[in-house]
């Protein structure tokens, strides 16, 4: 013989000393659905939460359900084995299982998927990638298990990006690498300064034989300019432009304003790519970058004083003649 199954009917009420949103937070939780869907079982008409129960199954949701404010009640399902309509609660919990889940890998929290846990309210993208950064910069431990279980969250270990190096090399005959300002004024004065020796070469070698000084001329002329192609490139390339630019020197007018802009504009910050930045400057490069600001000012002074000097000079002398 069968035994007689039972359905849980709601209707709307609630137990002696029980609230309303309290009610509603409790289904909402036990049936694991949104409020929105719990209000439609306060309607007053009678809904069957569950059907299709035995008598210990329907003792327990009516201790459950009573625990949690709702005034139910146990009856007789007549058409347990007929009914094809599943109840509402039967609905919920299917449309329940049937959505996605997740855990949040913060506190645990198993909720449908979502970019925020609802239990501790972090961003959980956010969160997974700010643990990937502390694992890539976490030291690795002295003897770690072989065998030991990987979060499903952690990054990829396997090295796949160059390792560059914190600064570049110096090179001076060269087109790679990166220079900046205070290096590329103190290099451009330590090339004048070796040029000094040649100059004076020249003037002694003129004075014996003109071939021999236009050719020692010339060997110093072209060493000049490609030094300067050399460092000027490297200056372009710390500012990220195209050495090709360096080009623009020779061009009337814009050259001035481009060899302008080469000691103003400063270098990238960090990596870019033409490399690494360049070494910080020694004393050595400063004291030449003041030295090459100062030939200018120096030469600018001396034009306009020279000339009132043999001005005072001339004046001097017309006075003591009189």
């Amino acid at each position: 013989m069968n035994q007689p199954r039972y359905k849980i009917v709601f209707d709307g009420q609630l137990m002696p000393e029980a609230s309303l949103e309290t009610v509603k937070t409790n289904l909402a939780r036990l049936f694991k659905s949104d409020l929105a869907r719990i209000d439609s079982l306060f309607s007053g008409a009678p809904v069957a939460l569950k059907r299709d129960l035995g008598e210990s199954e329907a003792e327990q949701y009516l201790t459950a359900l009573q625990k949690a404010g709702a005034k139910v009640r146990k009856e007789l399902d007549q058409t347990a084995n007929l009914s094809l309509v599943p109840t509402e609660a039967e609905t919920v919990q299917a449309e329940q299982a049937a959505a996605p889940t997740m855990t949040c890998p913060k506190c645990g929290h198993e909720q449908a998927k979502a970019a925020e846990c609802s239990a501790c309210g972090i961003i959980i993208e956010k969160y997974l990638a700010r643990q990937a950064q502390l694992t890539e910069t976490a030291p690795a431990p002295a003897s770690a298990p072989v065998a030991a279980a990987a979060s499903p969250y952690a990054p990829p270990q396997a090295s796949v990006a160059e390792q560059l190096p914190q600064y570049c090399e110096l090179k001076v005959f060269s087109v790679n690498g990166r220079i900046g300002r205070v290096r590329y004024l103190g290099w451009t004065m330590a090339m004048l300064l070796c040029m000094l020796p040649l100059m004076l070469l020249f003037a002694g070698a003129s004075a014996m034989s003109s071939v021999l000084g236009t050719l020692i001329l010339g060997v110093a002329v072209i060493a000049m300019i490609v030094i300067g192609v050399f460092i000027g490139v490297q200056r372009l390339h710390d500012m990220g432009w195209s050495g090709w630019l360096w080009l623009l020197n020779f061009v009337p007018f814009v050259g001035s304003v481009f060899a302008l802009l080469m000691l103003i504009i400063p270098g990238t910050q960090g990596v870019n790519r033409y490399g690494p930045p360049p070494p910080p400057n020694s004393t050595g490069v400063k004291l030449l970058a003041w030295l090459f600001l100062l030939v200018p000012v120096t030469g600018i002074v001396a034009a306009i004083a020279i000339p009132q000097y043999q001005g005072y000079v001339e004046r001097a002398s017309e006075y003591q003649e009189q």
